[in-house]
């Protein structure tokens, strides 16, 4: 299962495409809520989720957590006791942590980049604290999947997929939706 995390003011796209290729992957995602039944993105949309994060439990079942950025969905996210909690089950229990745009930088503060390779929207580099910063849009060091921002949240979806189905899948859904390396 996978839980994907919404705040108020989160990136839109950097949550549906993830969503998006996940599912065409026939992974088992739950949109969760923080602190309300209707999440408004950073562009009015709203969404919403599958349940809260008072109602979602951190066990086995857990096969990563993803954060969409945005603003001021980061720091929404970031406040909530609920993502941390999440961010130190996936960290304690060797599981996958996606985190696109601003996002990282929520890693970045909790000090669990250290020595790991990262990428974030240009600008908040040095909010990720003990990282080696790199360029490409889509990072991968242990269990941090880090991205840039909206304008790859497919390929950082993708490589979501890569992790927890296979690269032949990755692969099969880029084709199919006609995503050129």
């Amino acid at each position: 299962m996978i839980y994907v995390y919404l705040a108020q003011g989160f990136e839109e796209t950097e949550a549906i495409a993830p969503i998006d290729m996940l599912k065409r992957a026939e992974k088992e995602v739950v949109t969760i809520g923080i602190g309300d039944n209707i999440i408004t993105g950073a562009h009015g949309i709203n969404i919403v989720p599958d349940t809260i994060a008072q109602e979602a439990p951190l066990n086995d079942d857990v096969e990563m957590i993803v954060l969409p950025g945005g603003m001021p969905g980061t720091i929404n996210l970031e406040n909530s006791r609920y993502v941390q909690a999440a961010i130190e089950f996936c960290v304690k229990n060797n599981k996958y942590i996606g985190a696109i745009c601003a996002a990282p930088s929520i890693l970045g503060h909790k000090g669990v980049l250290k020595g790991k390779k990262a990428v974030c929207f240009k600008g908040f580099e040095h909010e990720l604290f003990g990282a080696e910063v790199g360029d490409s849009l889509v990072c991968e060091d242990g269990i941090f999947i880090t991205a840039r921002g909206a304008g790859c949240a497919v390929d950082f979806g993708l490589k979501l997929v890569e992790k927890l189905a296979s690269k032949a899948e990755a692969e099969k859904i880029r084709n199919s939706i006609h995503r050129d390396k």
